[in-house]
């Protein structure tokens, strides 16, 4: 009776699975094709379904929220939360990373609009599909103010920010080296000063080499003029604010910020989510506890946050 049990709870799992197969989507650009995941519940009837934009953070961050030496699934298992609600999604690996690194020539190259040009492209994308209704973007991190720039300038119906900073990315920076020995801090301001300014810096210290290497400088630079609170402003589409209280990149007052930024005649909430981490994950508070979380796949997502996302986009809908 065991083995038998066994063989249909596999067979369940099985079926479960491959109703969650993503479709394979390309976005044709003029540097190159961007990959991408879009997965389309089965069980609904709607005609016109509300589909998530998934918006991967900084780094060689791919669609499913996984770095070369750090996986976690946390995009992709947002994702397939949606799917369980009804929701459509798609996730995609941004220019430079994963199935999209030949759209990305050079590094020196690439710009921080190229990011928000490319979310516009997926949101026309998106609108010249029948079967997709209102669409959202999610961004998650950096993806936050990615999304909240090509939500306006692609015309979203939603926008939805997931560990989304509030100031300009400098200050946010500054805020996480400030745990760092002095030495590092000393050596640290005056390259983000000069980038502030639009400068380039030739001579960085080796042990600053991986975080303002001249290569990545021109993206950093066009990083910087953004301040989110200034852009989530202009939004007029419904807004969530989504932030983990353990979160040991971004600081909750992040998302309160974002939040106060926002005028009080649009529709908008501010939710944040009791040991939440960075990467979505509950986690402890402590710093080593919740770095490991970083390379748990397996780990489930916070119970709290496919909940408040779903009820968000229906409230929003109706």
């Amino acid at each position: 009776m065991k083995i038998v049990a066994a063989l249909v709870l596999m067979m369940v799992s099985s079926a479960f699975q491959s109703d969650r197969t993503a479709e394979d989507v390309v976005l044709n650009t003029e540097m190159g094709e961007i990959h991408g995941s879009l997965l389309i519940p089965e069980s609904t009837s709607e005609s016109s379904l509300p589909i998530v934009l998934i918006i991967s953070g900084s780094g060689p961050t791919d669609r499913n929220g996984n770095q070369p030496m750090m996986m976690n699934n946390s995009l992709k298992m947002l994702a397939e939360g949606l799917y369980d609600n009804d929701i459509a999604s798609l996730r995609f690996d941004k220019r430079g990373v994963g199935a999209s690194v030949t759209s990305l020539s050079s590094e020196a190259d690439l710009r921080f609009d190229d990011y928000v040009d490319d979310v516009v492209s997926w949101i026309n994308y998106l609108k010249k599909d029948s079967r997709f209704g209102p669409i959202i973007i999610a961004g998650h991190s950096e993806g936050s103010l990615i999304g909240m720039l090509a939500a306006h300038r692609g015309g979203a119906d939603m926008f939805v920010s997931i560990a989304g900073i509030a100031e300009s990315a400098d200050k946010v920076i500054a805020w996480q080296l400030a745990s760092q020995p002095d030495f590092v801090k000393d050596a640290a301001q005056p390259i983000l000063d000069e980038l502030v300014a639009g400068r380039k810096v030739d001579n960085v210290p080796p042990m600053l080499a991986a975080l303002f290497r001249p290569s990545v400088q021109p993206y950093i630079i066009s990083w910087f003029q953004y301040k989110p609170q200034e852009e989530i402003a202009r939004l007029e589409i419904p807004v969530l604010i989504v932030q983990g209280r353990n979160d040991i990149q971004v600081q909750t007052e992040q998302a309160v910020l974002l939040s106060n930024a926002i005028s009080s005649s649009q529709t908008s909430k501010l939710v944040i989510i009791d040991g939440m981490n960075h990467i979505l994950k509950p986690s402890e508070a402590d710093i080593q506890r919740n770095i490991a979380t970083y390379s748990q796949p397996e780990l489930p997502l916070s119970e709290s946050l496919i909940p408040q996302i779903v009820e968000f986009i229906n409230n929003a809908r109706n």
